[in-house]
Order: structure tokens, then sequence, then C-alpha cells
């Protein structure tokens, strides 16, 4: 059953500013401001303005309560950026085998992006096998990560919209294949804020072997028209973490409180001028937040702390995945202190540079899950020996999936885009463990059993955080937008 919320909205309330004012709302406000002072001061004591209403001065990021009772407190997402294989990963497909090196008849060459090299139905190379009590099957390619299919929830019958890695990446992060509108991260540190004041409430790790930012770059972590405090922090791939995190050895705590006691004197001066501007307020807080950072991030990040026998886990002094186990190790880090939403990219900008088989489709998907096996692995049973995967919410996937037939034109053929069936997979965070929901025909190539719109998707995933997402809502340019637009129904059979 759904609760409905009488103001239609979870998050920080902000209202429209009238460009002129009566006289009985002149009289009204000064009749009131001094209650209102006090009142707001009640009120912060109560801890009851922790919906972060910049009017007041309270903090944006505060931790918030859901709309309903959650099974999830906090994400980590594993984007396996490019388009992992489906039929070649966890959707397994004897047919192709049956069918292999025959034309598929019907066939719409433009499914793809290269329509000038389809190819005939091709087999997968790797062979799968039946893993844990559920009996999944699973690619070789996965040998850690298949001991773990029994905490696991596939969902077979995800699809997109676009056969484009851009649009493609908007609409996986923020349910519109367009740019300007607020990724998922964004949403829900916008509803639930943070657990932790000195660290970001929402952290995006992107692919560290000079492989670049994957398609569409940092609008895929960006707020859109939420304010600009509840984007995605990126993480540098070599270096500080964080820039400028480290305080000037010229300068002494001393003077830098002081520094910023005066900048945070003249913002809150204009804030008053202009209480409901929510970006000089997230500028104000990115000032704090930065000063409390120097503090903490550095603790945060350093994965030399963790004992011998977890950074052997994850795989850190493995040449292949130590890049991804160290991000994934920070990632659990972050988790537990608090962060909110943490996002890891594996593969850059595209082709052999990321989970893009276009070519070799056998070497492509080898190399990346040889990367990316053993420390998702390892996230999860670090994660459930530690007590926090019960509540948090573990997701991976790409952002479209690939065509069963080959792509020509080159020695090693490979797999074109496919917008039509993707699957992707979740743990822990009140997830149904040990179920695969929905059904590709005997090809992978089409959803014919329980589609599911990435709006479903995201829906799920704000049901599990305990937001109802027609209620999670943003007023823009005269409207409430949501982050499923006018869409999204919640997958019940993949909740525990």
């Amino acid at each position: 059953m759904k609760h409905r919320n009488p103001y239609g909205h979870c998050g920080p309330d902000h209202h429209d500013s009238p460009l002129s004012m009566t006289r009985r709302d002149m009289l009204k406000r000064c009749g009131m401001g001094l209650g209102m002072i006090g009142l707001s001061s009640l009120l912060q004591q109560e801890g009851l303005l922790a919906s972060g209403n910049f009017a007041f001065g309270g903090n944006p990021m505060a931790s918030r309560k859901p709309h309903f009772a959650a099974k999830a407190k906090r994400v980590i997402w594993l984007f396996l950026n490019g388009g992992p294989s489906q039929m070649d990963t966890w959707d397994y497909k004897p047919a192709l085998d049956k069918y292999h090196d025959q034309k598929l008849d019907g066939f719409d060459k433009f499914t793809g992006f290269f329509s000038k090299e389809v190819g005939a139905i091709m087999q997968s190379p790797f062979k799968f096998s039946a893993q844990g009590e559920s009996g999944k099957m699973v690619s070789e390619i996965f040998p850690h990560l298949g001991m773990h299919v029994d905490k696991m929830a596939f969902i077979n019958s995800l699809y997109s919209e676009s056969n484009n890695h851009s649009p493609a990446l908007f609409m996986m992060n923020s349910g519109l294949p367009r740019t300007g509108f607020p990724c998922l991260g964004s949403w829900v540190t916008y509803g639930l804020g943070s657990e932790n004041d000195d660290l970001p409430g929402f952290v995006v790790m992107s692919d560290p072997l000079d492989r670049g930012l994957p398609k569409g770059g940092r609008t895929n972590w960006s707020s859109g028209y939420l304010p600009s405090v509840y984007q995605g922090t990126l993480l540098r791939q070599k270096g500080d973490p964080i820039l400028n995190l480290r305080k000037p050895e010229s300068l002494s705590e001393k003077q830098q409180r002081a520094q910023l006691d005066l900048i945070h004197q003249l913002n809150r001066h204009d804030l008053e001028q202009q209480s409901d501007d929510a970006e000089l307020a997230a500028r104000i807080e990115s000032f704090e937040l930065a000063y409390r950072m120097q503090t903490a991030a550095p603790e945060a990040f350093d994965v030399n702390q963790e004992s011998a026998h977890t950074q052997e886990l994850y795989g850190l002094n493995d040449n292949q995945c130590s890049h991804f186990a160290r991000q994934c190790l920070v990632g659990r880090r972050l988790l537990e202190r608090g962060t909110r939403f943490v996002q890891i990219y594996s593969g850059g900008m595209a082709n052999q540079r990321a989970w893009d088989g276009h070519i070799d489709i056998l070497g492509n998907h080898s190399q990346f899950a040889g990367e990316t096996d053993k420390p998702i692995a390892a996230l999860l049973t670090d994660l459930e020996q530690r007590g926090l995967l019960e509540d948090t919410l573990v997701i991976c996937g790409g952002e479209f999936g690939r065509l069963p037939v080959a792509q020509v034109g080159t020695l090693k053929p490979g797999r074109d885009h496919n917008p039509h069936a993707m699957t992707v997979w979740m743990a822990g965070g009140g997830v149904k463990a040990g179920v695969t929901y929905g059904e590709t025909d005997e090809l992978g190539h089409k959803v014919v059993k329980d589609p599911v719109h990435i709006n479903d998707f995201h829906a799920t995933i704000l049901h599990l955080l305990g937001m109802d997402h027609e209620r999670l809502t943003y007023k823009y340019n005269g409207r409430r937008f949501r982050l499923t637009d006018v869409a999204g129904l919640v997958i019940d059979d993949v909740l525990a």
C-alpha cells in the first residue's frame, strides 16, 4: 500500500520567491520575524530541521528520515561501463550453440551501432556452470562472484531506450537519455542526506588506468537542477583523491578557521537577503565540508590501515585487479563511515578501454572480468562479515547489453550494442537472495517476460531505501520533477 505525503515530496523544501511583497505580507513577516527566529532555534535543537531547510541555515546534507521503514541505508553501485554482454556473463543461452553461424531471420541491422558489420549468430566463447544452491548458470569469467550467486537477485529483463553510450549512460544514471537531469546518487542524497558531516555524501570513482571518464563525463553524476551540494564528488585517479584537501603549510589552523569564518559571515549576509538561494547555501556548506574533510578524508582513503588478510581478500597485491580492488575497499570504508552513495566505474571511454566488446568479445570480457571479479566478490564477503550487507544495497551492471549476432570485420569478432535486453544484479539491502527475475528469448536478444524499464529499476532502488519514487520530487521551472519522470513500478518480486 502506498503512503501519501500531504506535501507531495521529500527532502528540503524550496519555495518560489515572490517578485514583490504586499503590505500584508510585510506586516506578517515583520510581526513573526522574532518568533520565527526563536522557533527555528528550538526546532534545530530538537533535530526537526534535519530536512535541511536552507532558509534556516540547516545542513542540506543532514541525515533525514525516509518515507517509510527502509531495508537499505546506503548504496554502492559497481558500474560496468561499456555494456557487458548478458549472454556471456549471467544470462545463459545454450541456443547460441545450436544456431551458431546461422543468420538471424528478421533481425533489424540498425539495432546496434554498426549496421554494416552485422554477422551471423555467435555462440558464447565462455563455458557456463551451475553455481550455488540456486543453480544459477554462471560464466567461467566469474569464478569468485559465482560463489555469491545465492546472495544476488538477477534482473535479466532490463531494457533501455538508446543504443548509444552517452544517452544510455544518462538513462541508466538519471532515468532520461538526455543531459541536465539529476542522477540517482543525487536524488538519494537529496532525499536522505548523509550520515557523516565530515565526508561527501555521494562519491564517484572512475577507471584509474588512463582510460578516461565514461562517455558523457561528469554529467553522469551531475545533480542537474538539484542544488549542487548533491552532485557526486569525483575522486582523482592519481595523487590526493580530492584536490586542495591538504591545508597549506604557510597557514595555521587558527588562521584557516578565521578565513572560513569571514567567508561564512559574508555568505550568510548574502543569504539573508535571498534566503531561498539553494546554490548559495550549498556553497557555504561546501567550504565547511572541505575544512572538515581535511581530517576525516585522508583516514577514510587510507587502505593501508586494513589488515593484510583484508588487502589480500580484495586483491590489492594482484597486478591485474589491484586498481579496482583499492576502489572497492575505499568504497567500503566510506560506506561504513556514513557516506550514503558510492559509484565505481570499471572501464573508461569505451571500445577496448571498457566493457565494450565490439572487437574480440573473448579478450575484452576476460580482461575486465579479471579486473573486477575478485574485488567485487571480496566486497560482498567483507560487507557480510562486518554486518553491513543487510542494509547496504550493492548494484552491478552496465548501460545496455550486447547482441546475439557477431560484429564482423575483424579477425576476432565481437558483439554490438543491444538496448533491448541487459542483465543487472543486486545484493543485500532488502533484496531477495538467489532469484532471477524476467526472461529474454532463447538467444538473449529481446525481453519476452516481465520487462523492466530503467524507471522501474530506479523506483525499486528508492523503495529499498525507504522512499516512494512518486513522492521524492523537486520543483523546477514550475513543475515538480522526479527521478522516474511519470513512470516507474517497484519490482516486488526482487524484494525480500
